[in-house]
């Protein structure tokens, strides 16, 4: 059906809406700093997996990169290529056939390494392998985010790493950002040169991880083409590549949302909507962040008496029976009606593949809207899909 995408006034259940049009100006441009940089920009399953939309962007990209068996699953049989993988640990049971759906096999340890390397290599001979660095550096403030905060499970460090590497690591992994500037990647470069770069005329190739967050309005893009464009020229000899997964569904749709119930206590006022924030929006709660809600002004300061506020201010809470489940405070134009559409911006990275069935709430559909505005159920969700989970 046609729908109007200001409004999507159309839908009267949840969904979460691609918009064909926002994802392909993200996969341009992002080939474009690829190809003026001349380094090798992957998508991370973590933060993206919608496989129905993978043959659009097989047009822009050539490879993944995955953290488990079944993200090497989705990669080799559904992105059609094998994927670049780190774990921060493989299992036993999962290694070979992680291995045969590799390209990279990035170890996060070198004890994982002399475990798992003489098995990955023997089911595919071609297989390259990594390890992943830490280079002791992060300007993420967030520590559920950052992976080289004190005491982290990631990474090698300098001085765990043997003079001489084994001959068959071919690569550093070195992840160490979350939707982050240029600037960023900039101060935390310097770091991982002061640290590593011995090693580099022993390796083929670097991946500098993900949050490099450049479809971002205020990204410095010019910036990160000259400091990987340099960095090149200062290592002919290293590949370089990237896996951001942000960056990839950066403002590429909104999560749609209805009023259920407004209820009011001690003089707030909370909307119920057909969602829910602990099963469709994680990360605004682990974070915390605020999502945008179209038409309306966030007052993430707001004080815990929101009657104290002018105007029609309410919190937005979910349909599960956790008490947590709302986040305050929005001030709207108008009071809220039963039944009315609330749109949260930019709600594909980090929620599709993270949503769960707690509580069995429904599940929000997942719908692709053409550049035609004609709009396409990818998948929709029922009984079923909670149920069989309970197997």
């Amino acid at each position: 059906m046609k729908v109007n995408p200001k409004t999507y006034s159309e839908l009267t259940k949840p969904a979460y809406v691609l918009e064909e049009k926002r994802l392909r100006r993200n996969l341009a441009l992002i080939r474009d700093v690829a190809e003026r940089s001349g380094v090798e920009i992957i998508l991370a399953f973590k933060a993206y997996a919608l496989w129905k939309t993978f043959p659009i962007f097989r047009e822009y990209i050539s490879s993944t990169t995955a953290s488990s068996l079944s993200e090497a699953r989705l990669a080799f049989e559904e992105f059609g290529a094998p994927a670049h993988t780190f774990s921060p640990a493989y299992t036993d049971f999962e290694i070979e056939d992680i291995s045969r759906m590799s390209s990279h096999l990035t170890f996060n340890s070198l004890s994982q390494y002399e475990r798992h390397h003489e098995r990955a290599k023997a089911v595919n001979p071609d297989l390259q392998f990594g390890v992943r660095v830490n280079p002791e550096y992060s300007e993420v403030g967030t520590d559920i985010y950052n992976p080289c905060a004190p005491g982290t499970r990631f990474g090698v460090l300098a001085e765990e790493l043997p003079e001489t590497l084994p001959a068959d690591i071919k690569g550093f992994h070195c992840h160490c950002h979350c939707e982050s500037g240029s600037d960023v990647f900039q101060r935390t470069l310097v770091h991982i040169e002061e640290k590593f770069s011995k090693w580099f005329p022993q390796l083929e190739w670097i991946n500098f991880g993900g949050g490099h967050l450049m479809t971002r309005a205020d990204y410095d893009i010019e910036l990160l083409v000259s400091l990987l464009t340099d960095f090149r020229k200062r290592y002919p000899n290293l590949k370089v590549i990237l896996e951001p997964g942000s960056a990839f569904g950066w403002q590429t749709g909104p999560l749609v949302s209805h009023v259920v119930d407004v209820v009011e206590n001690h003089g707030i006022r909370t909307a119920i909507l057909d969602v829910s924030f602990t099963c469709h929006m994680p990360d605004c709660l682990e974070m915390p962040y605020h999502p945008k809600v179209r038409g309306a002004e966030t007052l993430e300061d707001a004080p815990n008496d929101l009657s104290q506020l002018e105007g029609y201010v309410y919190r937005l809470g979910g349909n599960s029976c956790l008490s947590g489940d709302w986040m305050s405070a929005w001030r709207f134009n108008h009071e809220l009606q039963i039944g009315e559409t609330i749109i949260f911006e930019d709600m594909l990275h980090y929620t599709t593949v993270k949503t769960c069935t707690f509580n069995g709430i429904s599940h929000p559909a997942i719908c692709f809207l053409r550049e035609n505005n004609e709009l396409e159920t990818l998948r929709e969700y029922s009984y079923e899909d909670y149920r069989d989970r309970m197997d």
